[in-house]
């Protein structure tokens, strides 16, 4: 059984972005919208994992993120995307602590890799 621990990144009244690690590599990244009685997730994996794999990274999301959230809900739907991640792109530009140091021409070209392989 893999050991994955989850990173919030983002939340909202009715949303959650958690990035998926195991070990120190990130393996996926889990997008959550909570719609009355139906939590919706997209789940994007890496190349790497299988499709068993897949089943028990849903398992541990629902056991440790969806339940712990306390939403009372009568269905989960998770789409999952597999793939290789292409990078992050932003429209400001970040120091080493995550500070914006520019904000980049939103008319212009203005897109930043901020991290990936591009």
């Amino acid at each position: 059984m893999a050991d994955y621990d989850f990173v919030r990144e983002c939340r909202t009244p009715f949303s959650e972005c958690y990035t998926v690690l195991e070990g120190n590599r990130t393996v996926g990244r889990l997008d959550v919208h909570f719609a009355d009685v139906i939590v919706h997730g997209t789940l994007s994996v890496d190349e790497s994992l299988t499709g068993e794999d897949v089943h028990e990274l849903i398992d541990i999301l629902d056991g440790e993120l969806l339940n712990s959230a306390g939403i009372v809900r009568q269905e989960v739907i998770i789409h999952v995307h597999q793939g290789r991640d292409l990078g992050v792109y932003s429209t400001s530009e970040y120091d080493s602590n995550g500070r914006i140091q520019n904000m980049s021409d939103r008319d212009g070209v203005g897109w930043q890799l901020e991290r990936g392989s591009g």
